[in-house]
C-alpha cells in the first residue's frame, strides 16, 4: 500500500479531532451530573419540579466557569453530541401554517362569491388529493363556471396588492404573484416562530421549514411543558386595543337576553311550559338576587327560567367593564345564547356591533371551599368591519416587568404612529371614565382605566393580569417576535418524557456494548490475530462515527444507535471480505505478501459495490424520512464511509506492519482454518425447490396481506398514541374496555412490560388546537384512573419529570392530512430505492439480467417481511405496527439483500472472465460456494448485533429490529437461491453475451 505515512498521519489527526469533539459531550455530562447530584441532595424525589429548578439554577450559576483547558459549560453544551427526543425527552411538532388564512388576508377578506366558492372547493379537494392547498385553490378556481379573474378588484387587485397586481393581468400572472406572497408569508411565519423559540430557553432547538411546504418542524429536546409550548407556537399574537362598555351599560340587555333565551327554549319544550309558568319567582327577582351576591339553588326550574343568570358566578361592579363572571365550562353555552339573531336584535342601534369576548381564565375558591375556573364577560365597542382602533403591529418592544403592586406585568413600547393613536384613545377614556381592553387572540388580558386627563403620552403601556413569571415572559416574547401571518395548527406531535428517554439511553448503550463485545470476540475467534487488527479498526471506526456526528451537530436518536450498531456489521463485512480473499490467495500457494496485496485489491470491488448499494438506500431514507428516520440514515451513511476507510486503510496498516519482516499471519484459527474450504454445494440444482418454497411463502404472505392486512400505525392513518405506565401490572383488555366507554373507540396493547400500555385513539383526530389535546388527555385520564396509583391527580398524570414512575410517558399525534403524505412518501421511497438499485446494478454489471435477479430477490424479501408482519401481528408480544420506522427497516433490508447479492454477482463476473471455458452453471456454483463463508459469517455477526438490540434495546424500536432480523435471514437465503438462479435462468442459453473483453475494458478506461 502506497502513502502509508500520509494515511497514518491522517488517521491519527482524524482520531484526535474526533476525540476532541467528543470531549465537549464528556465535559457537559460531567457538569450536568454534578447539577443532578446537587439537586438530589436539596430535594427529595417527591419534589421533581423543585429538583428541576435547582438543576437549572446550578447550571446557570456555573455556565461560564472553566471546566478544563478553558472550556466552560456553556461552550461544551453548545458543542456536545446532540441527543434526540427519544433519548433526552422533549417535544417535536410539525406546524401547518394556514394557506387559506393567508389567501384570505391577501384578498382583504373578500366576500366575492367565486373566491369563497373556490376556498370551499379547495377544502374538499384537500381531503382526497395529494397536493398543496394553493394547488387545490387554483384548481378549484379554474373549475368555476364563467369568466372569473383573480385580478378582480373584489379579489387580489386591492389595496394590499396594488403594487404587484393590476386589472389587466391574466390568472397565470396573478398566480405567480400569489405564489411569491404565500412563500413570503410562510417565511415570515418561520422567522416569528424561530424568534419565539430562541427566547424559550431550550438548548439545541431544531427549527426548519419542510421543503417549500407550509409546514414547519420544531424540535425542542428537554422541553417538558407541552401546553406552554403549544400556546407559544400556535398563538397568532393578534394584539388589539378596544374601547369597552361598562357593566351598567350592558346589564339591561343581558336581562332581556336572559328572558328571551328562556322563552325560546320554553317553546322548544312545550311539555315543560306549565311547570315553568307555575314558578313564583320572577326574572327580576332572580336578577336582584344575583346582583346581591346570593347563590342560586341550581335547580332545573331556575336554569330554565334564567338560562344566562343562573350560570353567573358573580356579578360585575358598576363603573367596571366586567359584566359578570361565569364558570369556564359554561362559556360555550353563553356564547351560543348571545350569538342567536333574536338575542342580537335586542341590542340598541348604537350597540349593534358589540362583540362579546372573555378574559383570561382564573381559579376562584367558592364559599363552599370548592375551586372552579372562571372567566369574565366583556362587551367591546365594535364596528362594521370589526377592525380595532389600534393593533399590535405598532409594538416595537415588550418585556416582562412588575406593576406598582409588585404583580407580574408586561410592558410595551409603541412606534410613533401607535403612540399617537394610543394617546388619543387614552385621552377619551380618561374623559369618559371608561376603560380600554387589551385583547390578545380574542382574550382580554386587562382592561385598565386611565386617570391622566391628557391621556398616555409616548406610546408606553402595560398589560396586567393573573400571570406567573413564565406566562409573563412568554407573552412578552410573543409580542416582541410579532404575530403569525396566519393560524398555525399542530398536525403532528411527539412528546417523550425524560424517564423514557433515560431508559432508552441505558438500554441502547447496554445493547450496543454487548453487541460490540460479542463481535470483537467473534472476529478474534474466527480470524485469530488478523481479527484483532479488524477489532482495532472497528473501535476506531466507532470513534470516527461519534466524532463526526458531534462535529456536524447531527442528532443522535434511538434508531441512530441502531444504525451505528448495524454499522458494526457493515464494518465487519468489509474485513470479512478482505480476509476471505487473502485466505483464498494463500490457498493458491501465493507468498504471504502477494496474497495480502491481491486479497485487498480483489476484495475492493465487492466492498465498494456492496456499500454503494446500501448507501443508496440510506440516501433515499435521508431524503424521504423525518426526525428519527433521518437520524438512522445519517448514522448509516457516516458508518458506511468510515467503515470503508477503516477496513481498507486502517486494517491494512496493521496487517502490513505486522507482516513487513515476513512474520506469518494465518487469518484463521485452528478451528476455522479448514471451515468451508471443501464445500461444493450444487445451488442451481436446488433452485426449483427454492422456487417452490419461496412461491408458497409468497402466496401465504399475499393471502395474509389480502385478508388480514397490516397493522398500520398512526403515521399512516392518523390518530393519537399514548404510552401510559402504571404502578403495577394491568390487563390490557380491561383498560381498553374502560377507554372505549370514554372515547367510543380506542385500542390498548401491552408495550414492553405488563405495567405499560400503548393506547391509540382516533377521537377528534381531525380537530387541532391545545383545547382539543387537553380534552383528549383529560378523557384518557378518566379512562385509566381506576388503574392508576391512588391519589394520582390529572396534573401528575400528564406532567413530565425525571422521577416519574406512572402516567403518560410518551405522546404521539398525527393528523390524517399528514398521515396521507407520510404514506405517499414511504411508497415513493421504496419504489425509488428499487429503481435506483436496478439502474446501479445495470450500470455496474452492464447486463439487465443481473438487475432483474437483484430486484427479484428484493421483491421476494420485502414481500416475505410484510407477510411475516401480517401473519404474526396479533401474536407477537411487541408492537407490529407499520410506521415510518418500519419503512426504514424495509429500505435497510433492501440494502442488505443487495449487499449480499452484489458480492455474489461480483464473484460470478470475476470467475466468468477468468475461466471462459467453464460451463455457466459451474461458474455460478463455484462463485456461490467461494462466497459462502463470507455470506454466513457476515449474516451471523449482523444477526448477533440485531438480536442484542432486539432483546435488550428500547421497546420503541423493537418492531424495526424484528423486521431487520427477518430481512437478514430472507436476504441471505434470497442471494443464494433467488437472485442468482433468476439471473441464470434468463441468460443460460446465451451465457457468452455476459463475457466482457478485458481489452475493451482497458480501452474504455
Amino acid at each position: 500500500m502506497q502513502n502509508k505515512g500520509l494515511i497514518t498521519v491522517f488517521a491519527v489527526l482524524f482520531g484526535l479531532v474526533s476525540l476532541y469533539q467528543l470531549s465537549f459531550t464528556y465535559l457537559a455530562n460531567k457538569v450536568e451530573d454534578s447539577a443532578t447530584e446537587f439537586a438530589n441532595t436539596k430535594f427529595s424525589k417527591d419534589q421533581p419540579n423543585e429538583r428541576s429548578a435547582a438543576e437549572a439554577a446550578y447550571l446557570d450559576s456555573v455556565a461560564n466557569f472553566p471546566i478544563m483547558m478553558g472550556i466552560d459549560y456553556k461552550t461544551a453544551k453548545a458543542k456536545e453530541l446532540n441527543k434526540g427526543l427519544d433519548l433526552k425527552g422533549g417535544i417535536n411538532v410539525i406546524l401547518q401554517i394556514s394557506v387559506k388564512d393567508i389567501l384570505g388576508g391577501l384578498a382583504n377578506n373578500s366576500n366575492d362569491p367565486a373566491f369563497n366558492q373556490a376556498l370551499v372547493a379547495a377544502d374538499a379537494r384537500q381531503a382526497v388529493e395529494q397536493e398543496t392547498y394553493l394547488e387545490s385553490f387554483y384548481a378549484a378556481f379554474d373549475a368555476l363556471p364563467g369568466e372569473n379573474s383573480l385580478a378582480s378588484p373584489d379579489i387580489f387587485f386591492n389595496k394590499n396588492l396594488e403594487d404587484d397586481i393590476n386589472a389587466t393581468m391574466t390568472n397565470d400572472q396573478v398566480k405567480t404573484v400569489i405564489d411569491r406572497k404565500i412563500d413570503e408569508s410562510i417565511t415570515s411565519a418561520f422567522e416569528v416562530i424561530r424568534k419565539r423559540i430562541d427566547k424559550f430557553g431550550v438548548t439545541q432547538p431544531n427549527i426548519q421549514r419542510l421543503g417549500n411546504s407550509a409546514r414547519i418542524l420544531v424540535e425542542l429536546p428537554g422541553a417538558k411543558d407541552v401546553e406552554r409550548v403549544s400556546k407559544l407556537l400556535q398563538s397568532t399574537a393578534q394584539l388589539e386595543f378596544w374601547d369597552v362598555y361598562r357593566m351598567e351599560e350592558m346589564i339591561g340587555f343581558l336581562s332581556q337576553a336572559d328572558a328571551k333565551v328562556a322563552d325560546m327554549d320554553r317553546l322548544l319544550q312545550p311539555e315543560t311550559a306549565e311547570k315553568v309558568q307555575d314558578t313564583t319567582a320572577t326574572a327580576d327577582d332572580d336578577i336582584n338576587a344575583l346582583l346581591d351576591g346570593e347563590e342560586l339553588d341550581g335547580s332545573d326550574d331556575v336554569a330554565k327560567t334564567n338560562p344566562i343568570f343562573s350560570k353567573m358566578v358573580t356579578q360585575g361592579f358598576q363603573g367596571r367593564p366586567v359584566i359578570g363572571t361565569f364558570a369556564l365550562k359554561d362559556t360555550a353555552s353563553i356564547n351560543e345564547y348571545l350569538r342567536r339573531p333574536q338575542v342580537r336584535a335586542l341590542l340598541p342601534v348604537e350597540q349593534r356591533f358589540t362583540k362579546f369576548i372573555w378574559e383570561k381564565p382564573a381559579d376562584v375558591e367558592l364559599t363552599t371551599g370548592e375551586t372552579i375556573t372562571t372567566t369574565g364577560l366583556y362587551a367591546i365597542k365594535g364596528n362594521r368591519e370589526m377592525i380595532s382602533p389600534l393593533a399590535g403591529g405598532v409594538v416595537t418592544d415588550a418585556a416582562q416587568t412588575y406593576d406598582q403592586f409588585s404583580n407580574i406585568a408586561v410592558s410595551m413600547q409603541m412606534n410613533g404612529k401607535g403612540a399617537k393613536i394610543w394617546e388619543e384613545m387614552t385621552k377619551n377614556a380618561a374623559k369618559n371614565g371608561t376603560q380600554i381592553a387589551i385583547v390578545l387572540d380574542d382574550i382580554v388580558y386587562s382592561a385598565p382605566g386611565v386617570t391622566s386627563p391628557g391621556g398616555i403620552v409616548g406610546g408606553r403601556s402595560e398589560i396586567t393580569g393573573d400571570f406567573d413569571i413564565t406566562e409573563g415572559q412568554d407573552l412578552a416574547n410573543v409580542l416582541r417576535a410579532g404575530k403569525l401571518p396566519a393560524s398555525a395548527d399542530i398536525i403532528q406531535a411527539e412528546v417523550v418524557g425524560p424517564t423514557l428517554g433515560q431508559e432508552a439511553i441505558n438500554s441502547g448503550m447496554i445493547s450496543f456494548l454487548i453487541a460490540l463485545v460479542l463481535v470483537l470476540f467473534w472476529m478474534v475467534g474466527y480470524y485469530g490475530k488478523a481479527g484483532l487488527f479488524a477489532d482495532v479498526a472497528l473501535v476506531v471506526n466507532i470513534v470516527f462515527i461519534f466524532g463526526i456526528l458531534a462535529g456536524l451537530g447531527a442528532v443522535l436518536t434511538l434508531p441512530g444507535i441502531a444504525g451505528i450498531v448495524l454499522t458494526i456489521g457493515i464494518s465487519v463485512d468489509a474485513n470479512v471480505l478482505i480476509f476471505e480473499r487473502i485466505r483464498e490467495e494463500l490457498d493458491k500457494g501465493k507468498a504471504q505478501k502477494d496474497a495480502i496485496k491481491d486479497g485487498f485489491q480483489n476484495a475492493l470491488s465487492s466492498i465498494l459495490d456492496a456499500n454503494i448499494t446500501t448507501g443508496l438506500t440510506g440516501l433515499i431514507l435521508l431524503v424521504f424520512g423525518t426526525g428519527p428516520i433521518q437520524g438512522f440514515a445519517t448514522t448509516l451513511l457516516i458508518g458506511i464511509l468510515t467503515s470503508l476507510f477503516t477496513a481498507i486503510f486502517i486494517t491494512r496498516l496493521f496487517v502490513d506492519s505486522y507482516t513487513k519482516n515476513g512474520k506469518p499471519l494465518t487469518f484463521a484459527t485452528s478451528f476455522t482454518k479448514n471451515l468451508f474450504k471443501n464445500v461444493n454445494i450444487n445451488f442451481l440444482a436446488k433452485r426449483k425447490m427454492a422456487y417452490v418454497v419461496s412461491g408458497i411463502l409468497i402466496a401465504l404472505s399475499l393471502g395474509s396481506l389480502a385478508m388480514n392486512g397490516l397493522n398500520q400505525g398512526v403515521d399512516f392513518v392518523g390518530g393519537r398514541t399514548y404510552t401510559v405506565r402504571f404502578a403495577q401490572d394491568v390487563d390490557a383488555a380491561d383498560v381498553q374496555q374502560d377507554l372505549v366507554e370514554v372515547f367510543g373507540s380506542a385500542e390498548a396493547k401491552t408495550y414492553g412490560g405488563n405495567n405499560q400500555l400503548k393506547v391509540t385513539t382516533k377521537y377528534k383526530v381531525d380537530e387541532t388546537g391545545t383545547e382539543i389535546d387537553q380534552e383528549v388527555q383529560s378523557k384518557l385520564y378518566e379512562g385509566v384512573k381506576s388503574h392508576l396509583p391512588t391519589g394520582m391527580t390529572y396534573d401528575q398524570f400528564k406532567d413530565d419529570n425525571d422521577a416519574k414512575v406512572a402516567g403518560i410517558m410518551e405522546y404521539y399525534k398525527v393528523s390524517p392530512s399528514i398521515a396521507d403524505d407520510i404514506k405517499k412518501d414511504s411508497f415513493w421511497a421504496v419504489l425509488g430505492s428499487l429503481l435506483v438499485v436496478f439502474l446501479y446494478i445495470l450500470l455496474r454489471f452492464r447486463r439487465w439480467q443481473f438487475s432483474l435477479g437483484a430486484v427479484a430477490a428484493v421483491f421476494h424479501d420485502v414481500l416475505l417481511v410484510l407477510g411475516v408482519f401480517s401473519l404474526t401481528q396479533n401474536i407477537m408480544p411487541f408492537s407490529m405496527e407499520i410506521d415510518q420506522s418500519f419503512i426504514a427497516a424495509i429500505l435497510t433490508v433492501i440494502g442488505y439483500s443487495l449487499n449480499d447479492t452484489v458480492v455474489v454477482f461480483d464473484r460470478i463476473r470475476e470467475y466468468f472472465n477468468d475461466n471462459p471455458s467453464w460451463k455457466f452453471s459451474e461458474v455460478i456454483n463455484n462463485a456461490l460456494n467461494s462466497t459462502l463463508s463470507r455470506t454466513l459469517n457476515t449474516s451471523l455477526t449482523t444477526l448477533v448485533v440485531l438480536l442484542c438490540i432486539f432483546f435488550i434495546g428500547a421497546e420503541s424500536i423493537r418492531g424495526l429490529i424484528f423486521a431487520l432480523i427477518v430481512g437478514v435471514v430472507v436476504g441471505t437465503y434470497s442471494s443464494l437461491f433467488i437472485a442468482t438462479p433468476v439471473m441464470f435462468d434468463t441468460v443460460k442459453k446465451k451465457a457468452a453475451d455476459l463475457l466482457i473483453d478485458k481489452k475493451d475494458e482497458e480501452v474504455e478506461a
